[in-house]
């Protein structure tokens, strides 16, 4: 087997993040990934939603 590209890694993040990862899937990643480019995916995910979330708020009231 070969290490999960990058559409392979996008999914899972955000998979994990709404919680819906498979079984099959959550094992491919804990086999063949690497623990750093989920956690930097994951990091990366969370400051684009903070950034959207603000942005979102800050359109809604008008600043």
């Amino acid at each position: 087997m070969s290490k999960p590209t990058i559409t392979q890694v996008i999914r899972s993040v955000l998979a994990a993040v709404i919680g819906i990862q498979s079984d099959a899937n959550r094992q491919r990643d804990l086999k063949e990934g690497y623990l750093s480019v989920y956690l930097i995916g994951g990091v990366i995910f969370t400051v684009l939603f903070v950034i959207g979330l603000v942005y979102l708020v800050s359109s809604i009231l008008g600043n």
